[in-house]
């Protein structure tokens, strides 16, 4: 996965949180089903950015970019902002 597919990734990520957004302003969606796949799809959003720093940080100092990859929810979700 390069630059470009982790950023569309994050783009279609994005749109999924809208939807999921205007399915629950137009009560097609309860907020305790909004919640858990909005939490996913932030997961999802985080690992991916996570993923394109890696790739930004490797290409920075001369490393081969494509020796990064996605760390574990669990990880990723656990950083200090």
């Amino acid at each position: 996965m390069d630059d470009k597919d982790i950023l569309q990734r994050i783009d279609q990520l994005i749109q999924t949180e809208h939807d999921l957004r205007a399915k629950l302003a137009d009560g097609k969606l309860s907020s305790h089903d909004e919640h858990a796949q909005l939490r996913a799809v932030e997961e999802q959003l985080d690992q991916c950015w996570d993923l394109l720093r890696q790739r930004r940080a490797r290409r920075e100092f001369g490393e081969d970019p494509s020796g990064s990859a996605a760390r574990p929810v669990s990880e990723v979700e656990g950083y200090i902002q």
